[in-house]
């Protein structure tokens, strides 16, 4: 019976998942008793590691008291407690919490909330949600209108409403001529020019990714970006999304990477996978306690799922956040992201194919070029980043690559181990990632299309 859609290219060639037995801490065990080291933390949520005893001690806790209970008619002492915490640590006055199973539930949830607030307020007209280009927001249909990756939409077509998108500000990958400075420039402008050109009336939310995931590899857009497109949205009434889906819950730093930029606070916060460590299917929309009160004297808010607010969903994320907490993992993500950003600023001299390190924290990417001066990125049946994922493979290690649109915003690696990793899993994760670009620069120098641009 086949169980899978997707493919998988093993070293070997074949067509066949690996089949996975054990993980402790950073490292995953196969079927054939081979270690790998899990640098990008599954998709980039097992912030706290495998097999972490004090969350798995909190899940048998919890089940063996009560696995299941309907959200519409049963609160829960871990949901409850989750929710004050998330409270505590969001630090932005959001009163109200929402659980859902992942991350596309919680955006679907997030942007259908956004408008029965945008109705219960008297402006029914707004409906019209504008993301950027690159982007990911999640696999529904309606999220697939926001997405910004038409390559991956481009199945479904006729299935979803597009919704307007602006230019994301892409620093490295910036026209000749164009500043840093120019770039926000022209993307806030961009912003501004999309919801008069829509009508204010009828646009409901900006939704961004304030530390971008793999649609942009782990892009930071420079400081000013942020206060500006709060102004904007504050101008014409129009709400801000953050998806936090996989830059929050501690793993660029800060509780939420929005906290990086501190006078810009979003109306909605969408958190998922590093949330609950990946432990259990756990979604979260954060919004503020007076949006929740409109909602609820207009009828409440019309949504919801079966395993919303699931008891031992919450009891692991509620230890998982204490883990990260109590252990001091955001600050240790920020000292041990900037051990590896230099170890790979080093390598990146050596080598030639690394066009630019970034991200914040133990959320970060690696660019991989063709060129270095022209950032031109490898023809598309080179597949580099996923050929440079295949060889660290080889040696140990487990990275997660991405080429947005056919590589139209060329293509990248994820190095975002959990948060938990030690110095020395460090220096182990980095040589097996020198080795694998090693080795991938020897085999495009065989290629004689690619051997002067290599």
């Amino acid at each position: 019976m086949t169980l899978r859609y997707q493919h998988f290219i093993t070293p070997e060639g074949s067509m066949e998942f690996p089949k996975v037995v054990r993980g402790e801490g950073v490292y995953i065990w196969d079927s054939t008793g081979r270690r790998l080291l899990d640098g990008s933390s599954g998709a980039i949520s097992v912030n706290v590691g495998h097999a972490h005893p004090r969350v798995l001690e909190a899940m048998r806790d919890q089940m063996s008291r009560i696995v299941y209970a309907h959200s519409m008619r049963w609160d829960n002492d871990p949901n409850e407690r989750l929710a004050a915490r998330l409270e505590r640590m969001s630090d932005w006055g959001y009163g109200a919490a929402f659980f859902v199973s992942g991350g596309s539930e919680a955006n679907e949830a997030a942007i259908k909330f956004a408008r029965q607030v945008a109705v219960a307020r008297g402006q029914s007209s707004r409906y019209k949600i504008i993301s950027r280009i690159p982007s990911y927001h999640g696999a529904t249909t309606a999220l697939l209108g926001i997405t910004g990756d038409p390559d991956y939409a481009a199945a479904y077509k006729p299935m979803f409403v597009d919704m307007p998108k602006v230019d994301a500000p892409l620093t490295y990958r910036r026209p000749n001529g164009e500043s840093e400075q120019d770039v926000v420039d022209r993307c806030v402008r961009q912003l501004e020019e999309t919801i008069l050109r829509e009508g204010p009336e009828t646009v409901l939310a900006f939704m961004i990714e304030p530390v971008g995931g793999v649609s942009t590899g782990a892009l930071v857009s420079p400081d000013s970006y942020s206060t500006r497109i709060r102004q904007i949205c504050d101008r014409h009434g129009v709400m801000l999304i953050y998806d936090e889906i996989m830059s929050g819950a501690g793993r660029t730093g800060k509780f939420l990477a929005g906290h990086h930029w501190p006078d810009c606070r979003p109306d909605i916060v969408t958190l998922a996978k590093g949330v609950s460590g990946s432990y259990a299917p756990l979604g979260v929309v954060l919004a503020s306690t007076d949006m929740v009160q409109d909602v609820r004297r207009a009828g409440g808010f019309k949504h919801g799922h079966t395993y919303s607010a699931n008891p031992v969903s919450c009891a692991a994320s509620d230890m998982v956040l204490r883990v990260v907490e109590e252990d001091g993992l955001m600050e240790r993500a920020t000292r041990l992201g900037a051990l590896i950003r230099s170890r790979l600023e080093a390598l990146k001299q050596k080598t030639g194919v690394i066009g630019d390190i970034r991200g914040l924290g133990l959320h970060m990417a690696v660019e991989i070029v063709a060129d270095r001066v022209t950032k031109e990125p490898f023809p598309g049946h080179i597949k580099a980043g996923e050929r440079i994922g295949m060889i660290c493979r080889e040696h140990g290690l487990l990275l997660f690559s991405r080429r947005t649109a056919g590589g139209s915003f060329g293509e990248w690696l994820m190095l975002c181990p959990p948060l938990t990793i030690k110095e020395a899993e460090i220096e182990e994760m980095l040589e097996s990632f020198e080795a694998g670009i090693r080795a991938f620069e020897n085999e495009v120098a065989q290629e004689p299309v690619l051997r002067a641009t290599a």
